[in-house]
């Protein structure tokens, strides 16, 4: 391959990366599902741990897609929403007994506690799809790290296809959870799980700014 297709590859490569954002605000029109495929696709060429799950004849890596005003969706929004609570709460007791971790998670503690008082758990239900990525369970337990690749590789995809991208993080407490699961259906506790909001995005962004690489890097002899 020529010199010069491989310098556009990684100029088109480093305005992706650039760009990639968390975006909150979705408008109401759904994208079509050829243009979700793509991202789910982006997310299963993802790097996984071969060594911890085997040769399964099951495939390792799943995804569910709940459309906002679905059955799955309108199922699914209580379940994660009672789960923050119990985080909320949860993490309120513990802090109580312990001031370095009330030092350490007032920030976590407050989103918790807004979200909470607004019913709203966002990204389930405030974007047009709401997808749940699951990665089997194996030994090692490094089903977070595949899943973190996984939705690296999504959100890149959505950012390149110009799609809004939200993490949602609390998707991963809901793995235990027998009547979430049920809604995917799957055997709760087998399959570690991790979520995203995808949609249009109301809102332009600017690109990310970081510092300088040289800032934050050491050589080391």
């Amino acid at each position: 391959m020529c010199t010069e297709v491989f310098e556009q590859r990684n100029v088109c490569l480093d305005q992706i990366l650039a760009e990639r954002r968390s975006h909150r605000v979705f408008r109401q029109e759904f994208p079509a599902e050829d243009e979700i495929r793509p991202v789910l696709n982006a997310g299963l060429l993802a790097p996984f741990a071969a060594a911890a799950v085997g040769n399964s004849k099951d495939y390792f890596r799943r995804f569910f897609v709940m459309k906002r005003g679905s059955q799955s969706l309108n199922a699914a929004m209580p379940l994660v929403k009672d789960q923050v609570i119990r985080m909320a709460e949860g993490l309120e007791k513990d802090m109580e007994k312990n001031p370095a971790l009330r030092a350490k998670a007032g920030m976590f503690a407050q989103r918790l506690s807004m979200i909470r008082k607004s019913g709203i758990v966002p990204g389930v239900g405030t974007a047009p799809y709401y997808i749940v990525a699951a990665e089997r369970k194996g030994f090692p337990p490094v089903e977070l790290q595949s899943l973190a690749h996984c939705m690296e590789n999504m959100w890149l995809k959505a950012t390149a296809l110009g799609l809004g991208f939200q993490l949602v993080s609390v998707t991963s407490q809901m793995s235990t959870d027998p009547a979430f699961c049920a809604i995917l259906g799957i055997p709760p506790g087998t399959w570690e799980l991790m979520g995203c909001a995808i949609g249009h995005s109301e809102d332009e962004l600017s690109p990310s700014i970081r510092p300088p690489v040289d800032e934050v890097t050491r050589w080391l002899e």
